[in-house]
């Protein structure tokens, strides 16, 4: 398990708003473009980029998703407190 993670993600207010957003970025939509238009998250001026963090620094339905996938992979859609995120990571180390 990768020790720390570089994401990115589009956090949206509604399922059926993540749900188009998911087939979109499937058919080839930019990521960092989508999540600037779309995103209620203040990381959406830097496409979605969170940055490096590592276990303990998310909440636990984003974080057990970010730590699982590859990297250059999208998530299904995560519903978390604050909405529901679409996650790519970028890197793990």
């Amino acid at each position: 398990m990768p020790t720390k993670v570089h994401a990115a993600h589009i956090l949206v207010k509604t399922n059926e708003e993540a749900n188009n957003i998911l087939f979109d970025l499937n058919k080839g939509a930019d990521f960092g473009e989508i999540a600037k238009a779309k995103s209620i998250c203040p990381s959406k001026k830097k496409g979605g980029d969170l940055g490096w963090f590592g276990r303990g620094q998310m909440i636990k339905e984003f974080e057990n998703a970010a730590f699982t996938l590859p990297p250059g992979k999208l998530s299904g859609i995560i519903k978390t407190q604050f909405g529901y995120h679409i996650i790519k990571v970028l890197e793990t180390k």
